[in-house]
């Protein structure tokens, strides 16, 4: 099985085609330029140590050393073997709010900003536990399933915005339930980050939390925003305008810490205040490490060894050859005769 490390780097070859082409070009060139001078008599009479051959052979030799370069800088890998790996951590699901009010500018640059922020630095502090994603806001909606590539989770997160759902408000209730899906193996300890400014338009909180007890998952909550609260700021055609009641007057939205404390509480998680960020992750960090850790199931995956170093080992070792290649005649290369060259 292969894979290539950096595909980038092929558009290289086309430099290495365009070469071969005006090499092509340039030997056209320069043997109707011999016929204008001399004939090919004469000009063995005046360059009798001159090689037709050699030259071309040098070029060419250039060209394929180049052409192995090119081909060890995409690093071409092979899967030599199948390893067993386990890994021992926690179940985490990041649930994310990201209704309207989280354009709010209360907390800089605002709400969503940082909880893209917050979240981006707790996945970097994490070892190997496997997270997922969970978008909501008066819906919610699987957004990474549980995997442990954090590099793909910070790909999906840096995609969500707050127009990702039609309907808007915040159910607390669907976004749980949701996430609590995610869950697929009982014997693993299960976390839940929830990220909100606290603004609930749900029926009922305490279906939320009881749908959190009966799995036995844990809530931490973070709060963005502030109690004061601010505008809410929308797009129109007439440029940044922020939203307003059906009385006209702008709609201020509050962090409402209450809320997010209770669901935290009543789960056994805590809640912090999203503020400070590296507090808020130092915070996690050290939560994390008082959860039971425990074994996933064991994954088959393909190891992939680089395979670069022998394209440059043969690059390497024809431009050495090139470097004795003399671009005259010599007597050993006459005997062997390897161009069917006549003597004149």
């Amino acid at each position: 099985m292969w894979e290539f490390d950096d595909k980038k780097y092929f558009f290289l070859l086309i430099i290495v085609v365009l070469l071969a082409l005006l090499l092509v070009g340039y030997l056209l060139w320069q043997k109707r330029v011999q016929k204008q001078f001399a004939s090919a008599k004469a000009l063995d009479v005046l360059a009798p140590n001159r090689s037709k051959n050699k030259p071309i052979i040098k070029a060419c030799i250039y060209l394929f050393a180049l052409a192995l370069i090119t081909i060890a800088l995409v690093n071409p890998k092979i899967g030599t073997r199948i390893e067993t790996v386990k890994r021992q951590g926690i179940d985490i699901v990041f649930i994310l709010d990201v209704s309207k009010s989280m354009l709010a500018e209360d907390m800089a640059p605002n709400r969503l900003a940082k909880t893209k922020q917050l979240v981006t630095q707790i996945i970097n502090n994490l070892g190997s536990d496997r997270i997922g994603i969970v978008g909501y806001a008066a819906t919610a909606f699987p957004m990474l399933p549980i995997t442990t590539d954090y590099y793909a989770a910070k790909m999906y997160l840096q995609s969500m915005n707050t127009d990702m759902v039609s309907s808007q408000g915040t159910d607390f209730e669907d976004a749980i339930r949701v996430a609590s899906n995610y869950f697929d193996n009982p014997q693993t300890s299960k976390l839940m980050i929830l990220i909100s400014d606290g603004e609930d338009h749900g029926e009922d909180m305490s279906n939320a939390v009881s749908i959190a007890k009966e799995k036995g998952i844990k809530i931490i909550s973070i709060g963005v925003g502030t109690e004061k609260g601010g505008p809410i700021p929308i797009k129109s055609p007439k440029g940044l305008e922020y939203k307003k009641d059906w009385d006209g007057n702008t709609v201020i939205t509050k962090m409402n810490p209450e809320t997010l404390n209770y669901i935290a509480t009543e789960t056994g998680g805590k809640y912090y205040y999203g503020e400070n960020t590296q507090e808020v992750v130092t915070w996690i960090k050290n939560d994390l490490e008082q959860i039971e850790k425990t074994d996933f199931e064991s994954q088959q995956i393909a190891e992939f060894q680089s395979q670069f170093q022998w394209f440059l080992i043969l690059a390497f070792l024809l431009l050495f050859i090139d470097a004795f290649i003399l671009e005259r005649k010599t007597k050993w290369m006459q005997k062997l005769n390897l161009f069917n060259e006549k003597d004149k």
